[in-house]
């Protein structure tokens, strides 16, 4: 078992706060592990290498040979060169854990189809009775396949290593390939940088981001905070097309080239040319800031608060000798009718043509049923209602009083 230099750092229990740091604070350990096969279920490790880097330095590395407790099939020696004589000495995978946990220790997991290596850790740590890896995890190979796959022919390490010139080229041995992979994840963070990941929140979700339509825009929201407040999608004109609300404007902004694929959305961020931001100091200020913002600009891409101008409203002049109520849409007022002096306006209601409820003012309809003794006029009942309450109390009375079943001829 062969140790690097021991990193200096002192590591901390990770809290939600930590996925908002800069990169370039982030640690992350690159793993690679070498197999006898390709099933975690079957099959068992034979090396392990990694290296833990920290803003573009290397903290440290580690390596050893493990013994697999089981015959190395000769294809993965030609792939690996490793033999059975070479792993005769060395320790099992349940001797290794502990040292390369302490070396893991909070840092993100990276490696290249980082989800087959941890396939074989979480297998050998269950074996050992050892609680699941916990550590977030990064796949170099997801990463690239978003940002380089115009540029190269296949995602494979090999291949990316050899087109970029990386200072370390892969061989099929654990940690030539963790080193391999440390190269290639600078790289990546290279290109993520173009599109405004600048904390690990945002490379966590790249992959998915990446893939959007509209990625390339994902720079519009590289100064956007990870605070309370409101955000105003704008246009070529410098229009406003769309008003949110967010706790955590960074987050929820990039949600929408993640996420969201409602052709709605799709068409929203194809107009956007400028996201524009207000921070606020709670989230129930922002929820007022929003709706004052929506009134104001009328977003046509909003349909939360924009419905105002299909009420209608009752207005009272109380000038005049005798007052009479008039309707009033506010489509025609032009904005949210609000108190003046000499005018009242009674409440409103959606004047949609099909809608079931009293008229444009519930409150004058409630106020005339109270103080007018008037009995409620009515529809005719027509043939067909007839027969239809007919025909239901005929299924009420063949109920048997002893039970629910009908009554049946004898």
């Amino acid at each position: 078992m062969a140790w690097g230099p021991s990193p200096k750092a002192i590591y901390r229990q990770s809290s939600l706060d930590d996925l908002g740091m800069p990169l370039t604070d982030v640690t992350f350990c690159v793993v690679d592990l070498e197999t006898t096969g390709t099933s975690a279920a079957d099959c068992a490790i034979t090396e392990v290498g990694a290296v833990k880097l920290r803003g573009g330095e290397c903290l440290g590395t580690f390596q050893t040979l493990v013994d697999p407790g089981t015959g190395i099939p000769p294809s993965i020696t030609i792939l690996t060169g490793i033999t059975e004589a070479m792993v005769v000495d060395a320790p099992p995978i349940r001797a290794v854990l502990p040292s390369l946990l302490e070396f893991l220790g909070d840092a993100v997991v990276v490696g290249h189809n980082i989800h087959f290596d941890l396939s074989f850790l979480k297998a050998a740590m269950a074996a050992a009775g050892r609680p699941p890896l916990a550590n977030r995890s990064v796949d170099t190979c997801g990463l690239a396949r978003r940002l380089l796959r115009d540029e190269v022919p296949n995602c494979k390490l090999g291949t990316l290593a050899t087109h970029f010139r990386l200072n370390h080229q892969p061989s099929h041995r654990a940690l030539d390939d963790a080193l391999a992979t440390g190269d290639l994840l600078h790289l990546l963070l290279e290109r993520a940088g173009a599109l405004g990941v600048t904390g690990l929140e945002d490379l966590l979700v790249l992959p998915r981001m990446a893939g959007h339509a509209q990625a390339t825009k994902l720079r519009l929201t590289e100064d956007l905070p990870r605070r309370p407040g409101v955000y105003l999608f704008r246009g070529q004109r410098g229009d406003v097309l769309y008003v949110g609300r967010a706790s955590n404007l960074r987050s929820r902004v990039r949600s929408y080239f993640s996420s969201d694929n409602r052709r709605k959305t799709a068409q929203l961020l194809k107009e956007t040319v400028r996201i524009d931001h207000r921070i606020c100091s709670s989230p129930l200020e922002a929820a007022v800031t929003e709706i004052r913002l929506i009134h104001q600009h009328e977003p046509r891409f909003n349909r939360h608060g924009t419905t105002w101008r299909r009420y209608v409203y009752v207005k009272l002049s109380l000038g005049e000798r005798f007052p009479s109520p008039v309707r009033r849409p506010g489509r025609e007022e032009g904005r949210r009718p609000l108190p003046r002096p000499g005018l009242v306006y009674l409440d409103g209601s959606p004047d949609y043509r099909s809608h079931r409820n009293r008229g444009p003012a519930p409150s004058m309809h409630r106020a005339a049923r109270e103080n007018t003794p008037l009995r409620p006029v009515r529809a005719r009942p027509t043939r067909s209602s007839h027969l239809s309450l007919r025909r239901r109390h005929l299924r009420g009375g063949l109920r048997s009083d002893r039970g629910d079943g009908p009554i049946r001829p004898h």
